[in-house]
């Protein structure tokens, strides 16, 4: 069967010549028809596991459609040609071929399917290169939000504030999830910017920045029905306990159910939250107390004691 393909793959290349050929009678290639061989001859190729030839086919496709100025096909070619390096485990340069993919389809006009192919790129390099995947779910977010599609975009600064989260690149995560939060409030979207803003706490506290963390509380008092909500009360003890450097207090509201259930790499924020100091609690002064008659003087003595010795 795989023989069978890949003799089928390579009569549609040796077709795809012949089209390319010119001649006396023949001035210009039929690019065309060819492109349509070559494109046949790469699904015969994969049909028969023979992933690198049909990358080839797929590329030769690419060259004939942008020789015919024919951008969309060519860019659909170039996104196959980056799949089959995909299934050879060749991801950066399969994410390469699909960026330049993207692209074309914007040159084209079609930014939706621009979009869509950026953010196959970002699920293909995920795991390999995180920091790629982040710059291309922002471009993806950038493409969406150019056409207003703002749910679409915030849904792909979503994907990237999280993977910066993972990363502990927190001063670019915080930056990420304002945007975030700006599109939510946009939308008028605004208990997801409540959630937001509990997790652009968390990002703060995480990098030591007690101020950021306050203000974000502080500017979210302006999105409806942010003051009075759990979100809002739960905060405001977070930080209390932060500042009180009460490990106890903090450890309870980040284990409470509003936090525990929030997206993983935030939860996870959360629970591995220490305050400053080591937990040892900030010493309240203490009342001043009435002392009965009399006692003043014994106190004095005490003192006087004190440093009896001298002060070594």
């Amino acid at each position: 069967m795989a023989a069978q393909k890949i003799n089928e793959g390579l009569e549609h290349l040796a077709k795809a010549e012949k089209y390319l050929k010119t001649g006396f009678l023949k001035w210009k290639p039929d690019y065309d028809s060819a492109a349509s061989e070559y494109g046949k001859a790469a699904v015969a190729f994969k049909n028969a596991k023979q992933f690198e030839q049909a990358k080839d086919a797929c590329l030769k496709e690419a060259v004939a459609h942008e020789n015919n100025r024919a951008l969309f096909h060519a860019a659909k070619a170039y996104e196959q040609a980056g799949m089959m390096l995909k299934e050879m485990q060749k991801l950066p340069e399969a994410v390469q071929l699909i960026e330049k993919a993207s692209m074309m389809y914007l040159e084209n006009g079609t930014p939706d399917t621009a979009a869509m192919a950026l953010e196959r790129a970002g699920k293909l390099i995920e795991n390999v290169d995180p920091e790629k995947a982040v710059q291309l779910y922002q471009q993806t977010a950038n493409v969406f939000e150019n056409e207003e599609r703002l749910r679409q975009a915030v849904e792909l600064l979503g994907q990237a504030s999280r993977l910066l989260v993972r990363g502990r690149r927190f001063d670019e995560a915080a930056i990420s999830i304002q945007k975030e939060k700006n599109i939510y409030k946009e939308i008028e979207n605004y208990p997801t910017c409540y959630k937001k803003t509990i997790a652009q706490v968390l990002v703060h506290l995480h990098r030591n920045d007690y101020v950021a963390a306050e203000r974000c509380v502080r500017e979210s008092y302006s999105i409806p029905g942010f003051n009075g909500s759990e979100d809002c009360a739960a905060l405001e003890q977070l930080l209390e306990g932060y500042d009180q450097q009460d490990q106890d207090q903090v450890a309870e509201v980040c284990n409470s159910p509003l936090f525990k259930y929030m997206d993983n790499d935030y939860a996870k924020l959360g629970l591995s939250l220490v305050v400053p100091g080591g937990g040892v609690k900030k010493k309240a002064a203490a009342p001043p107390q009435a002392k009965p008659e009399g006692t003043a003087a014994p106190a004095a003595e005490e003192e006087e004691d004190e440093y009896a010795g001298g002060l070594c």
